[in-house]
């Protein structure tokens, strides 16, 4: 019988551990020695706190080809620094102008503004130098292809530019689909390319590789859409960091232009959406539909 609670435990315990591990001065000089003060910053960005939910979409798609978890976490490491770099840039001034993230100090109130634009920088880096690594796949050929999956996850047509659209948002005057959009690539790109990152370990056929994604996106859906309805309706202490500042900033969100009910109606459908692209995969698949199904019900 799977165990969600388990996996997802096992899954964070692994992605910190080797977090730790790789964060330091030893693994990350060359030519020149790293800057103690940027591994201090990188480590407050990444370390102690967060779900490692993206690794764990890694690692259970992967499993779903029968590759073990120890061999999907060097991939599962590099969708996770990305991510990591991302919350940093999104809590500067400049941006989202956050002050906590997990419940501690954001990482350019911890450091500075420079630094901690550096440390993203530094973490954006190393995840692509731990997908070229043999120790991420022995094959050439698929750790070009876990490359290519997670640049266009995060980069321009995904993350990056979700990100511009959002800033660009706040401006007013989106329609619903333009939300969509923006949410799909903003939050929901990583989200694919880390299923789909999992599906490439596995060898995984396009039909496979279809099913997945189609489930991928939805689940992209509803992560985002429960973090909207949280940012309504969970209290700052729960969340670890400031919650309503959607409605201050006049961010577009769903929630913002159907109402809550309207909202966590669309959430349920959109999980039964993820659930249903996994039909054809059996019990293999169970960690999958327990994360869609967690999306919608976690708290923080």
């Amino acid at each position: 019988m799977y165990d969600f609670a388990a996996d997802i435990a096992d899954c964070a315990l692994a992605v910190e551990t080797a977090l730790d591990r790789q964060l330091t001065a030893e693994r990350l000089s060359g030519p020149g020695p790293a800057a103690g003060r940027l591994i201090a910053a990188m480590r407050h960005g990444s370390l102690a706190g967060g779900k490692r939910l993206r690794p764990l979409l890694v690692r259970q798609a992967a499993n779903i080809f029968n590759v073990p978890p120890h061999a999907a976490l060097m991939a599962g490491l590099a969708v996770e620094m990305v991510h990591c770099y991302s919350l940093i840039h999104d809590d500067l001034p400049a941006m989202d102008d956050d002050d906590l993230r997990r419940g501690r100090p954001t990482v350019h109130k911890a450091f500075d503004e420079a630094t901690a634009i550096l440390a993203g920088d530094g973490l954006l880096t190393q995840a692509f130098g731990l997908l070229s690594s043999p120790e991420c796949h022995p094959e050439p050929a698929t750790r070009i292809a876990l490359v290519t999956e997670l640049v266009a996850g995060s980069g321009t047509g995904g993350m990056v530019g979700g990100q511009m659209r959002d800033i660009e948002g706040e401006a007013g005057g989106f329609s619903g689909d333009e939300v969509a959009t923006m949410q799909a690539m903003k939050t929901g790109a990583l989200i694919r390319a880390s299923v789909r990152m999992g599906a490439i370990l596995g060898g995984a056929d396009p039909r496979a590789l279809s099913a997945l994604t189609a489930y991928a996106e939805a689940a992209g859906r509803a992560f985002q859409l429960a973090d909207d309805i949280l940012d309504v309706t969970a209290t700052p202490e729960a969340m670890g960091k400031a919650t309503g500042k959607d409605a201050a900033k006049g961010k577009q969100t769903l929630v913002a232009k159907v109402g809550l009910e309207e909202a966590r109606e669309h959430l349920k459908a959109t999980v039964n959406d993820a659930l249903s692209a996994l039909r054809t995969f059996g019990p293999k698949a169970d960690g999958l539909r327990a994360t869609a199904r967690y999306f919608a019900s976690r708290e923080n």
